[in-house]
């Protein structure tokens, strides 16, 4: 850290007290650090007498010399030639630092021209109380009843929300949990928070539920084991997609499903290829015809409901309908790890039988046709007071900018999804940012990084802090105010910028 010291311009961010403490001004925690010791976030360090930014990034160019190496953002296993990607560097709000208190420009306003274009690109690390995380499991399990308490360490720290198709959705953190409950609670949620978004595994239990593990970009584990893959369809899709798959094969098809069962033979699609009735009968409501609700309750067996057996959801088959002795039956799960084959008896008994290779192929269909299970972290945060007042002198005109979309969002340059409505709340996916692009102030509060991009005439326009740009060789050579060397990061593979398609101008346009 010394030797990066001697680089850059040094600076004094606040008052000293006896016993050589300097106050550091990052964020509202206001702390005094001794000499050798770090601040409550971590984050921020006393070096030799200044306030240091303890974890910078640094810029490629001058890695080597630093002796440190460079671990590239690209996706998957893709080797990395060294090059900058796209030939186009990114200057990223990590480890930029904050911009509190409210009436300091962000710690970088950076302009570059890219294509005959002139940006601007503020970058600051955003303190954010009001923000959380949606977590999208992908996975047939039930883990638990929708607003059942997610638990951290013990503590709540969010919700089972509204599940989607395929996927069981969680809902964790925001002010309440942050700083509305106990100091236990909102370490628990944080810390909970914070890891999340690192993409780190964290343990999570749901009352009345199940005990999850989850980590973003990453199968889930509930109740200590690993899912392989989500359904490809509720039961009625499934028969929909793979009834002429089965036709002549098998007599009948039921696809036991938590949401709709199917039974091809009364299922539409059955009826459109000429599929004979069966007799058979479910214990369930029907629906419309094939199609069947509240076979079971939600659980961790066959198609995500409670079933071990999947005789259990069949009633008496009806010979004047059909039934007769050696009809053939496949039962099958929406993902294709649960399949039996049985056969009916003379008293029209359904008896199991060996799997029939003739099936083999349309099961391992169904189990081709599934997606990976995964967890996706979704971080979610509103963009409030230092942030905007840290663009512009005029916050609300940088909203309405974002919404006008003539700023480009991103987070560690990862694009965003900007909510409608009042104000800048945004969503990103954690996966698509560097990793550890996250940290934490004991508020409690994440500090994550935002950047926006525009054209310059359009940052002037909004009245933006114009005597604070600067070239991005400027911010190479001389860093920030925290003795902090700015990344000149490469464009990740997958994350587009800059946004020349949405900021270039049209023809004829003011």
């Amino acid at each position: 850290m010394s030797e990066l010291s001697e680089r850059f311009e040094t600076h004094d961010p606040g008052a000293k007290e006896a016993g050589g403490k300097i106050r550091c001004d990052a964020c509202p925690v206001m702390c005094y650090i001794a000499e050798g010791r770090t601040g409550a976030c971590d984050r921020y360090g006393n070096v030799g007498g200044h306030i240091v930014r303890m974890d910078p990034l640094t810029i490629l160019e001058h890695t080597e010399e630093a002796g440190g190496t460079v671990v590239p953002f690209l996706a998957g296993d893709e080797k990395w030639n060294g090059e900058l990607v796209n030939g186009r560097r990114f200057v990223s709000a990590i480890g930029a630092g904050t911009t509190y208190p409210d009436y300091k420009p962000a710690p970088f306003i950076v302009a570059q021209e890219v294509e005959g274009v002139d940006l601007v690109t503020v970058v600051t690390e955003g303190i954010f109380s009001y923000c959380g995380v949606k977590i999208k499991i992908d996975t047939d399990r039930h883990v638990g009843d929708e607003t059942a308490i997610v638990r951290a360490k013990g503590e709540a720290v969010g919700h089972v929300t509204t599940g989607e198709y395929g996927s069981q959705m969680l809902s964790l953190g925001g002010v309440a949990h942050l700083t509305g409950g106990s100091k236990a609670e909102g370490r628990a949620t944080c810390e909970a928070l914070l890891d999340l978004c690192n993409r780190k595994p964290v343990e999570l239990t749901i009352d009345g539920g199940t005990s999850l593990v989850v980590q973003s970009g990453q199968p889930p584990v509930i109740d200590g084991k690993a899912e392989n893959r989500m359904r490809v369809g509720c039961g009625s899709a499934t028969i929909g997609m793979f009834a002429s798959q089965w036709k002549d094969l098998v007599d009948e098809v039921v696809v036991v499903d938590d949401h709709i069962t199917g039974v091809v033979s009364e299922h539409q699609a059955g009826k459109v290829i000429g599929w004979q009735e069966t007799g058979i009968k479910i214990l369930g409501r029907r629906s419309t015809p094939g199609r069947y609700f509240k076979v079971s309750e939600p659980g961790l067996g066959w198609g995500g409901t409670l079933i071990a057996d999947p005789l259990e959801i069949l009633g008496d088959w009806n010979a004047k309908k059909g039934a007769r002795p050696g009809l053939s039956l496949l039962m099958v799960s929406t993902t294709g790890e649960q399949f039996a084959y049985f056969e009916l008896d003379e008293n029209l008994k359904p008896v199991a039988k060996p799997f029939p290779e003739r099936l083999r192929k349309s099961v391992d269909l169904i189990e081709e046709n599934c997606e990976p299970a995964l967890s996706t972290v979704l971080f979610v945060g509103g963009a409030g007071g230092s942030l905007r007042a840290g663009v512009t002198e005029n916050p609300v005109h940088l909203t309405r900018s974002v919404h006008g979309l003539k700023t480009y969002v991103t987070c560690g340059g990862a694009p965003v999804y900007v909510w409608p409505g009042g104000g800048i709340t945004l969503m990103v996916d954690v996966g698509r940012m560097p990793e550890n692009s996250f940290g934490s102030v004991p508020t409690p509060a994440l500090v994550a990084p935002i950047e926006f991009t525009l054209r310059r005439d359009d940052y002037e326009r909004i009245g933006g802090h114009v005597g604070a740009i600067r070239s991005v060789e400027d911010v190479i050579a001389k860093g920030g105010e925290y003795l902090n060397p700015r990344l000149g990061r490469d464009a990740p593979a997958g994350n587009p910028w800059p946004p020349l398609r949405q900021l270039r101008r049209l023809p004829g346009e003011a």
